[in-house]
This record gives structure tokens, C-alpha cells and sequence, in this order.
């Protein structure tokens, strides 16, 4: 299976700087063999926002804004525990990783310009109201015995 496939890739050619990252094995829950009490496949993956140089200084502005929630002293940590190898919990949580990152470095949307409604569209949305108010009126005449 070789070692990690390559450096992860958050947007454009900023990519995770492998030396910042900070791995911590732990055993993972769950049903499992007698295998699991001794591998440790639980992943851990911590991430220094607060202090790296590998982030664009505008982007790390906006990161540790909208992660706010999630930091624990500028550091972003993200867990994997689905797959029985830890290889493969390393490769989902580096991905998660930066797929976060990328999205907390997005550039904001662009505002929306509000645009008029054509008078027409107005004017025939209501004739077509008028008309069915008056297709369900001529239905509810209580006087045809």
C-alpha cells in the first residue's frame, strides 16, 4: 500500500503542509475481532490554524473566523474511525481535513442583486387568480337542485 498518497490539495496549489499535522492513534469502537483490542485504527488529525505559514494570510483570516466553533486553541482537529485500517482512517481524515479547510477558505459569494419583476408576469399572474377564484366560486352556487 505504499506511505501517503501525496500532498492534499485544499485549493488551487495551496495544499496541507504535511509538517504541520499532528497524528494521534487511538483504538476505535465498535464491534471488531480479536484484532481490535491491539490495533490502534482511530485516527486523529490536529491541524495549528492559528499559527501556520503554509495558508495565505487572507485565507487564514476567513478560516479561523468561520471555524471558530471548532477550534480549541487555534488548532482544528478532525476524527476517522470508519475503516478497520488505520491507513485508510489517515487517508479519510486527511481529505476531511482539507475539504474543510477549503471550504472555511472559500472567498464569500458575491451579493445578490435584486432584480424587478416584469409588469406583465405581475399583471398576468393575477388575471390567472382572478379566473380560478371565479372557475372555484362558480363551482360552490348552492342553488342548482
Amino acid at each position: 500500500m505504499g506511505g501517503m498518497s501525496g500532498p492534499y490539495l485544499i485549493r488551487g496549489s495551496v495544499s496541507l503542509p504535511e509538517a504541520e499535522l499532528t497524528w494521534r492513534f487511538s483504538r476505535s469502537s465498535g464491534p471488531g475481532g480479536q484484532h481490535v483490542n491491539t490495533s490502534d485504527s482511530q485516527v486523529e488529525l490536529r491541524f495549528d490554524l492559528a499559527n501556520t505559514e503554509a495558508l495565505p494570510p487572507v485565507w487564514k483570516e476567513r478560516a479561523l473566523q468561520r471555524l471558530a466553533g471548532r477550534l480549541v486553541d487555534g488548532v482544528v482537529s478532525v476524527r476517522a474511525s470508519e475503516h478497520r485500517s488505520q491507513w485508510r482512517n489517515r487517508e479519510t481524515a486527511a481529505v476531511r481535513l482539507a475539504s474543510l479547510l477549503a471550504e472555511a477558505t472559500a472567498p464569500p459569494p458575491k451579493p445578490r442583486r435584486p432584480t424587478r419583476i416584469p409588469r406583465g408576469i405581475n399583471e398576468r399572474r393575477l388575471r390567472e387568480k382572478k379566473q380560478r377564484s371565479e372557475t372555484k366560486r362558480g363551482r360552490s352556487s348552492r342553488d342548482w337542485s
